[in-house]
């Protein structure tokens, strides 16, 4: 499942159906609106492995790896967000439900940087060039 925080525009949650990528937004399917950044993490581990994408960099932190769901951290403005959901979704690297579990991530216009469970490391890459070339004819 994946779960959008209350931070990304109803525009973007919209292209991302329009996309037939399932989503659910807090404040509107799961959750409730005006939910706390403290009470998303309970949240996410009731709902039993979500990716979890939000614009609220604050997310982005080592000590938040989960074991149980994805945090995705979207340094993209507002209007590019679901630009940039579609894209991290089709990384070779993070393709599958299995393969993003247990990972905090930063997504940005110059790459990705991620926290896992299994380093003490942060990992940087550039963005697959498929995806980059998928991500430019929207």
């Amino acid at each position: 499942m994946n779960v959008l925080d209350e931070n990304i525009v109803a525009s973007q949650r919209a292209l991302l159906r329009a996309w037939r990528i399932p989503v659910r937004q807090i404040g509107q399917e799961v959750g409730r609106a005006g939910l706390k950044d403290p009470d998303v993490i309970p949240m996410l581990r009731r709902l039993g492995g979500p990716t979890f994408f939000t614009r609220d960099l604050g997310f982005y932190e080592r000590r938040l790896c989960p074991t149980g769901y994805c945090l995705i951290c979207l340094g993209v403005g507002k209007d590019e967000v679901a630009v940039f959901v579609r894209r991290f979704l089709r990384q070779r690297a993070f393709a599958t439900r299995a393969a993003r579990m247990g990972t905090v991530v930063h997504a940005s216009q110059s790459g990705l940087r991620w926290w896992d469970l299994d380093s003490a490391a942060e990992h940087i890459s550039a963005w697959s060039a498929s995806a980059r070339r998928r991500g430019r004819k929207q």
